[in-house]
């Protein structure tokens, strides 16, 4: 069935229950972009700001975006972009982009406006709805994407190239709009990206998503109890579709907004937590903090904190011993997966099975797995070969590039350019990338657009940017800058020149020495990881050994 099914069904059954609760605890913040809907908190000395969402209010919300998008013409199959932080507003807008039979495209927070535009372009938005953090992207850019026909915006002050979402949907009937869906009507785009670092937009239907509620409602046993902390970007299919098995439950979900450790650790206490989803820096923190004595587990009530689990990039066996050290009776689990899995699950350790941390785990729910050779043939076990993958949240396609579609689709198998093995157990362990793509936090840094930025210094000759392990981002952008013969440069100097590209893409560590090069003219980038440190894929499994 349609996704959307699920929100009628849980408003009908539980519609005055809270569903979704949105937390704030930086003031700062609170005070830079203030929703007219915020409360505070009575005789609470630190101001933390809530809003909670019942079941009901959700449907209504979608439904009143569902009919705002019918009555500006939007059709079914038309796409309609999401560009907002992490609020209340977000789901029930993708929601109710979902009710009109339109196709919702998340959009990365991080992108600068000429990605903005890129992916606008890519994906045949014909609609975006955006927050008050963009205000200076899209303005920089919004006469340039005239095949954009209407931008919402949702927030106070808003700017006049944009038409106020809050007082249209107002005026919309919150009765659920008469539009016939199936499970293999499309119904999302998110975006991902190669070792080139041009963007692909990754179309799924209606039995994707669903295929994700599935998969995690049987990974995690969510039941009407739980309550999920969701701190992961919503853009992300790792944070959302770990929501949907929470979502498929009827069970409640608290939106955070802020990953310090001690905001988790009070939010999971007073709120009653008992589902996290954490990425590795966040756990290090965590541990971290409690390590320095700066949280103590006794200022908060935990018990109730039953299982957490982690993913978006390689895990460090050590880091879940010292978490188990402080968490010994948690639930823990290991999730795998790619925008083009529909996110996580299609392969996961699975939470009787942590006597195999350090595996990414066996194939998920409804999911099949085969580690194959060059010519996609299966290799013998305990053989190194690509990771392939096959289910019912595999994407239907790259939109608008079958050449790429075909690269990777194959008799429904997805190949997901990632090397792995497999133990005599059938459990999966990654061995290095295919693709020379640095997971960083959680977020896929993309070599080949720092080198390019890099190369426009005068004073540099040649660039290659890498990966090198790092305790707490898992991985960190290195640039191995070879200098022209008859120039100098400091480190100091090359981060300024990086300053104008976003944080999370400048190179952590800058390097001077020689770049090589194949006698084709290509970067020799085995070598140069070889010499400055392996992968923390590779450490990570030379610790399990």
């Amino acid at each position: 069935m349609p996704i959307t099914e699920i929100l009628s069904k849980n408003a009908g059954l539980y519609g005055s229950e809270t569903c979704l609760t949105e937390i704030n605890l930086d003031l700062q913040d609170s005070h830079n972009i203030i929703w007219k809907e915020y409360e505070l908190i009575e005789n609470n000395p630190a101001g933390e700001y809530r809003r909670d969402m019942s079941w009901r209010v959700f449907d209504e919300k979608a439904n009143r975006m569902a009919n705002l998008l019918l009555k500006r013409g939007i059709q079914k199959g038309d796409k309609v972009a999401i560009l907002m932080m992490n609020c209340l507003e977000w789901l029930p807008i993708y929601f109710g982009i979902l009710k009109a039979g339109a196709i919702a495209v998340p959009m990365n927070f991080r992108y600068t406006a000429e990605e903005i535009k890129y992916c606008l372009e890519l994906s045949e938005t014909t609609s975006l709805v955006f927050g008050p953090e963009f205000i200076g992207r899209i303005e920089s850019i919004y006469d340039q994407i005239p095949q954009v026909k209407t931008l919402f915006f949702a927030g106070e002050n808003r700017p006049t190239f944009a038409e106020n979402y809050d007082r249209l949907t107002a005026n919309c009937s919150s009765e659920a709009p008469d539009i016939k869906l199936t499970d293999e009507d499309d119904a999302a785009i998110y975006f991902s990206s190669g070792t080139t670092g041009f963007p692909k937009a990754i179309l799924h239907t209606h039995r994707s998503l669903m295929s994700a509620c599935y998969t995690e409602y049987h990974h995690h046993g969510q039941t009407r109890d739980d309550n999920f902390l969701c701190i992961p970007p919503l853009y992300h299919t790792g944070a959302k579709m770990h929501w949907f098995g929470s979502f498929l439950a009827g069970s409640k979900a608290v939106i955070l907004r802020g990953i310090k450790p001690e905001w988790i650790l009070k939010t999971v206490s007073e709120e009653r937590i008992t589902i996290v989803w954490l990425l590795v820096p966040w756990a290090q923190d965590i541990l971290d903090a409690l390590d320095r004595g700066e949280v103590r587990l006794e200022d908060y009530e935990l018990s109730q904190w039953r299982l957490m689990h982690i993913g978006a990039q390689p895990v460090p066996p050590s880091l879940i011993r010292r978490w188990k050290q402080y968490f010994p009776h948690h639930q823990y689990d290991t999730n795998y997966g790619l925008s083009e899995s529909i996110g996580p699950g299609c392969v996961h350790l699975g939470v009787k099975n942590i006597h195999k941390v350090g595996a990414i785990g066996i194939p998920g729910h409804e999911w099949e797995v085969r580690i194959t050779d060059e010519n996609g043939i299966s290799v013998s076990q305990g053989q190194v070969g690509e990771l392939a993958v096959k289910g019912p949240g595999v994407m239907k396609c790259y939109f608008n590039d079958p050449e790429a579609t075909a690269a990777v689709l194959k008799e429904g198998w997805l190949f997901t350019g990632d090397m792995a093995r497999m133990d005599e157990d059938g459990f999966i362990y990654l061995v290095d990338r295919k693709k020379d793509v640095i997971i960083s936090g959680g977020e896929n840094i993309y070599p080949v657009q720092i080198e390019d930025f890099l190369r426009a210094h005068k004073a540099i000759k040649d660039v290659a940017v890498i990966g090198l392990p790092d305790k707490r981002q898992g991985e960190i952008a290195a640039a191995i800058i070879e200098l022209k013969s008859d120039c100098a440069c400091t480190t100091e100097e090359i981060e300024a020149f990086c300053a104008p590209m976003p944080r999370y893409k400048r190179p952590k560590k800058v390097i001077f020495d020689t770049v090589p090069r194949n006698p084709t003219g290509k970067i020799e980038k085995p070598r140069l990881r070889e010499k400055f440190g392996a992968s923390s894929l590779v450490a990570a499994q030379n610790e399990i050994k």
